[in-house]
Formats: structure tokens, C-alpha cells, sequence
């Protein structure tokens, strides 16, 4: 029950950070036996699942790393990592009961939705500066936290779940700093268009 719970939790969390690194781990895991993933999740051990997320995961480490580029690509991914994360949560439970699935469902696209927010919105605050070395040690520092903390999950189920609830306290700490940061950034793009255009006026009048 520990395993199926760490694995329902951190396929949720994972996903908001990083979607196709958490299918391919999952995948590559579950075809090579390291773990024994249930019913609902074994077609992720399918080589053309695990070749189509290893395929995203590269596309998805390349945009990841430019400045602007990763924004658009957190914009859009944020009808795609949510869902799926809940829906991995989910199928995680097995044959649990349609309560429990449901339940995991929610509480799985919480943790996408709350894990996804945190990068997405750090991304943004990122980007205010112009070079890309921070954009890279995101990067590289969310893939390695989505790869370790899902292997926590498979293999360290109380490690994992004393590191879900640090994030989770980090996370309710963290999300109205940078709601403000995203803020501010946006009223500073506005004033810089909107001193654009009085210029403009002055000098056509």
C-alpha cells in the first residue's frame, strides 16, 4: 500500500515538472523490471511509449534551456501536464476502487498543478534576465529533481513523502512571491508600451 501511494504521489508531482521524463522513467522501469507497475500504468512499459517520451523528453530538454522559448513551451504544457499527472495518479491505484481512483485523480492533479506552477512561474521570473546560464541550471536542476525524487517515490517511499511534504509547505511559501514577481514583471512590460505610446503621440503631435 506504501509503494502504490509513493507511486500515485510521485507520478502527480513528477509530471508537473517534467511530463515525459516521468513516462519514460515509469516506461523504462516497468520494462526492464526494476518495478512492478500496475495494471492501469503497465502500457507505459510499451517501447512505443517509452520511445515517444524519450523523443518529447530530448525535444523538451532542448526549449527547456532557451530563454522565452521555455515559457511558451510551460504555457502550453500546462494542458498536458496536469491532466496527464492526474490521470497517472489514477491509473497508479490498480484495482483500488473507483473511490480511490477518483481520489487520485484529484489529489494527483493537485500536486501536478501546484509542482507545475512553481516551474513555470520561476521560468518567468528567470527570463527577466538576459542570459541563459540560469535558464540551463533550471533546467537541469528540475529534470534532476523530477528523475530523483520519482526514484525516491519507487525506492525510498518515507525519504520521498518527508520530501513531498517540505515541498509542499516550500510550495505555499513560495507561490505568492513569485504571483508577485510575475506581477510586477507584466506591470513593467506595460508601462515600458505604455511610455512607447505617449512618445509616439508627442511626436505626432
Amino acid at each position: 500500500m506504501m509503494e502504490t501511494l509513493t507511486l500515485m504521489l510521485g507520478a502527480g508531482w513528477a509530471s508537473g515538472i517534467n511530463l515525459y521524463a516521468t513516462l519514460f522513467m515509469l516506461g523504462l522501469s516497468g520494462a526492464t523490471g526494476m518495478v512492478d507497475l500496475p495494471p492501469g500504468l503497465q502500457v507505459l512499459s510499451h517501447p512505443l511509449v517509452i520511445g515517444a517520451a524519450g523523443l518529447m523528453y530530448a525535444v523538451e530538454f532542448v526549449a527547456d534551456k532557451i530563454p522565452g522559448v521555455d515559457t511558451v513551451w510551460d504555457t502550453l504544457h500546462t494542458f498536458i501536464r496536469i491532466p496527464a499527472g492526474a490521470l497517472l495518479a489514477s491509473g497508479a491505484m490498480g484495482d483500488a476502487g473507483m473511490a480511490m481512483e477518483i481520489a487520485a485523480l484529484i489529489i494527483g492533479g493537485g500536486l501536478a498543478t501546484g509542482s507545475h506552477a512553481a516551474k513555470a512561474g520561476t521560468r518567468v521570473l528567470i527570463n527577466t534576465s538576459p542570459e541563459p546560464f540560469t535558464n540551463w541550471t533550471a533546467s537541469v536542476t528540475e529534470d534532476t529533481a523530477a528523475f530523483g525524487g520519482l526514484w525516491l517515490a519507487l525506492n525510498q517511499p518515507w525519504v520521498f513523502l518527508g520530501g513531498l511534504a517540505a515541498f509542499i509547505l516550500l510550495l505555499i511559501w513560495l507561490l505568492p512571491k513569485i504571483w508577485s514577481g510575475i506581477v510586477s514583471v507584466f506591470s513593467a512590460i506595460g508601462r515600458v508600451f505604455g511610455m512607447g505610446k505617449d512618445v509616439d503621440k508627442s511626436a505626432s503631435s
